[in-house]
Order: structure tokens, then sequence, then C-alpha cells
């Protein structure tokens, strides 16, 4: 199983699974990221002797109160013992799991910064977490490690993965295929030119959403307005440091 949604979520989540796949429990739980909306099933497999695999750093958040720039209105705290990850990595790998080879890779700063993505060749399918979305734009957590020159990268290195019909599931809105993750790429290196272009004029994340860079995609993913800030902050962080 990859991700658990949220808590309210996640008894309801496990039934559907259980009884979709004939079994009885949860095997392994890979958490692509530590954000609410992914761990909710955590405890659950991690109780009932499940094995959760994440990236050390998710780990690391999910065993200390963190302060997010996404989304939450509140400090985030430490999800119980029996809930954090109990096998870790700190970069890319494989594991073997009912016959299928999976592969995992980090995507450092992309989203946190402890995305991983998963791949599994045989069905030629891909999980990549919260650094893309076909319904929304996913915001970068630049209080947590993320900048837009991470979010260019993963897209980089996604493209490079998927052939044009690999179906790729985010965590939020519809699956994609390999074709969006190549335009998606496009779009992202096409941002990061324009807000280096914007930081030399000495330009603010403020003026940054005046301008409105990503105008021509709004009728698609929606007001780009909230990540278009958080892009030119993450970058003001990344370059120009306090």
């Amino acid at each position: 199983m990859i991700d658990g949604g949220r808590a309210a979520n996640a008894e309801a989540l496990l039934a559907a699974v259980r009884s979709a796949t004939g079994t009885s429990r949860i095997h392994t739980l890979i958490n692509t990221h530590w954000h609410p909306e992914q761990i909710g099933a955590n405890e659950a497999v991690g109780r009932a002797g499940g094995v959760i695999f994440a990236h050390e750093k998710t780990k690391r958040a999910l065993s200390n109160t963190v302060y997010s720039a996404v989304g939450f209105t509140s400090r985030v705290a430490p999800l119980p013992e029996a809930a954090r990850p109990t096998r870790t990595t700190r970069g890319d790998g494989s594991m073997e799991f009912a016959g299928q080879q999976i592969d995992y890779g980090y995507m450092p700063a992309a989203h946190t910064d402890g995305d991983l993505f998963v791949h599994v060749p045989k069905m030629n399918l891909v999980v990549v977490g919260g650094v893309v979305s076909a319904e929304e734009w996913p915001l970068l957590d630049y209080k947590n490690g993320a900048w837009l020159g991470g979010r260019v990268r993963a897209l980089e290195r996604l493209a490079g993965l998927v052939k044009p019909d690999t179906r790729v599931v985010p965590a939020v809105g519809r699956m994609m295929t390999g074709s969006d993750i190549v335009r998606h790429r496009d779009m992202y290196q096409k941002l990061f030119t324009t807000m280096i272009g914007y930081l030399n004029m000495g330009l603010g994340p403020e003026d940054a959403v005046e301008r409105n860079p990503l105008k021509e995609y709004q009728s698609e993913v929606g007001d780009p307005s909230a990540f278009t800030y958080g892009a030119l902050r993450s970058m003001m962080i990344a370059y120009v440091p306090d």
C-alpha cells in the first residue's frame, strides 16, 4: 500500500483495501512524504504489525512537532511510536513484493524534504506523492526544505523515467500519464527561468503573484496565486538566506 489518506478516513480505506485484495492485513505501507493527508493509516497498519517504509527525513518529521508552510493552521504533533516508519531509506533502492520489482527514488526538496516516488516497472506505474497534480498546484513546503528548484529536478527525473502511456498516480487528483509529466516538467522549467528573472529585477512574492506567470494554466489547474507566492518565497530562501 502506498500512502494512507487522512486519519479520519483510515478505517474505511483499509476496509476497502482488504475487500479488494482479499487480504486480512497490510504487510507494507510506503509513505511518499509526511503530510497528514498521506499518513492517516500509519497507526492502524503499525499496530497490526505492518512495515511502514519512508525516507528517513519523513520519519524524523513524524517523530517531532513540525511547522509547515502548506495549509496547516497550527503545528503538526508527532505520531505515536506505533505509527512511525519502521524502515527507512536515504536515497534510491528497490524491493521485491508479491513477485513484483518495486523501485523507489528520493526527490530532494520537491514538496517536502523527504519525498519518494515508487515505480513498478512491470505494471508501467509510478506513484509520485505530492510533487505534481493535474487538478491543483501542489504547494512547496518551504519551511521544511522544499523549493522550486527541487520541484524542477523532481519533474526532470520523473520525465526521464516514464513512457508516454505510463500510469502516474499523484497524491491529489486524477491519474496522469507519462505525457502529462513531460508537459509539467516543461511548465516548471519555464517558471523557474521566469522566477530567476524576477529575482534579478528585485521583485518579491507579491509582485510575482501580480504578474501571474502561470495564468495560461489557471483554467486547467486552478488559481496559482498561493503556489506562485510560495515558489518565489522558496527561491528567496534558497538564494538569499536570512
